[in-house]
């Protein structure tokens, strides 16, 4: 499920404590969380409607609607079997800024992350991890379109590889493509 900035901040805040969604199957199960943009958010409970369900005005309010109508508007661009009323509320702060940030590794934490980046190349078609990390780095600010391109990549694909670094505080995003984090750099420098 993604959400907008100012979703995930209204979660955040307690602004927002539903989403509304379309979708032919479900996308988010009760317990579930996710990491957003404000940190991460748990997904308390997932209600099914048909898909021509119309909103209350207290349900368009608490997912940061104005009214209902503006709601169902939103609701409405997207046609699909079912829509859903998902609750949910602010779990934690995002550790990643925190975490990319540190740069003082020591051997272990190098290891560590050494370790995980070379499970991840095993299960991939050819190793990933490190090439991207230098990619990224001597390419900072660049169009993820254009760096999936140098890998021969689908975009989405790159963006969730990417996402699985930012994960270990090692990229971090830009307005306009990635940066290596100070973590990051420290771990290339080391391995």
């Amino acid at each position: 499920m993604l959400l907008d900035r100012v979703t995930a901040e209204g979660i955040a805040d307690g602004r927002v404590t539903l989403v509304l969604r379309r979708w032919d199957a479900p996308r988010a199960r009760a317990g579930g969380t996710q990491r957003t943009q404000a940190g991460t958010i748990r997904i308390d409970a997932v209600t099914e409607h048909p898909g021509d369900y119309r909103v209350t005005v207290a349900q368009a309010r608490a997912a940061g609607y104005p009214d209902a109508a503006t709601a169902q508007a939103v609701l409405d661009r997207r046609p699909a079997a079912h829509t859903y009323v998902i609750a949910v509320s602010f779990l934690a702060p995002d550790e990643r800024p925190g975490l990319a940030a540190d740069a003082a590794l020591s051997d272990a934490d190098v290891a560590a992350i050494a370790a995980r980046l070379d499970r991840w190349d095993t299960a991939a078609e050819q190793p990933w991890t490190r090439p991207y990390l230098a990619t990224i780095r001597d390419n900072e600010a660049v169009r993820a379109p254009d760096l999936a391109a140098g890998f021969g990549i689908d975009v989405p694909r790159f963006k969730r590889r990417v996402r699985q670094l930012k994960g270990l505080g090692l990229t971090t995003s830009l307005d306009v493509g990635y940066r290596l984090s100070p973590r990051g750099a420290a771990f290339l420098a080391r391995s």
